[in-house]
């Protein structure tokens, strides 16, 4: 549920981003930008479920989910230039993306449980670099150096803020809570019923 409230809110926080809604023109902005975020998740769950297939022989519900996010994050860079084809490309793109970096994660046994990692900053990065393709005022170089500025600068801050807190006051779950889950360890219930 959790995941179709997100992709309803995403046309809000596209849509927003227009900043007017007062001309015909700004208008026929939005609407656009509405089908753009709408077939960019559409295309992020269609690369998802086609790739869990083919690569897994069942298609995976979660990571369409996470498909879908991921191509919503992917064309929330530019989600007016695109034509609806190529905002379709951008999010499968997204999707595919989620796929591959959960399956990444896993491999280098870094824990992500809901897949943000590769739904939001994966495939963001992805979005980010794709703008100069749908949209002629941006260059490939000027992304570049966004993406990697703000992931520099958020890991460096990330960094000296985790740091901080492990030597105050730890950030090691228990024992409990690692078998149990934190759900089940501070709360008394399981907050998802599939469980692996």
């Amino acid at each position: 549920m959790e995941f179709f409230i997100l992709w309803l809110g995403w046309f809000g926080f596209n849509g927003g981003s227009q900043l007017a809604i007062g001309t015909f023109d700004d208008a026929v902005a939005v609407s656009s930008i509405f089908i753009n975020t709408n077939l960019a998740a559409c295309g992020g769950v269609m690369a998802a479920a086609i790739i869990t297939r083919l690569m897994f022989g069942k298609t995976d519900v979660i990571q369409m989910l996470n498909g879908a996010i991921g191509g919503l994050v992917a064309v929330t860079a530019e989600p007016l230039a695109p034509s609806p084809l190529a905002a379709i490309f951008i999010g499968a793109v997204g999707g595919l993306i989620v796929v591959f970096g959960t399956k990444l994660l896993f491999n280098f046994k870094l824990d992500d449980v809901v897949g943000a990692i590769p739904a939001h900053m994966f495939a963001g990065i992805w979005g980010t670099l794709a703008v100069p393709l749908t949209n002629a005022d941006a260059s490939f170089s000027a992304q570049l150096i966004g993406v990697l500025s703000i992931n520099i600068f958020v890991f460096a801050v990330s960094y000296i803020i985790w740091s901080i807190m492990k030597a105050t006051f730890g950030i090691r779950l228990s024992k409990e809570a690692e078998t149990k889950g934190t759900d089940v360890t501070e709360t008394g219930v399981i907050a998802y019923a599939i469980r692996d």
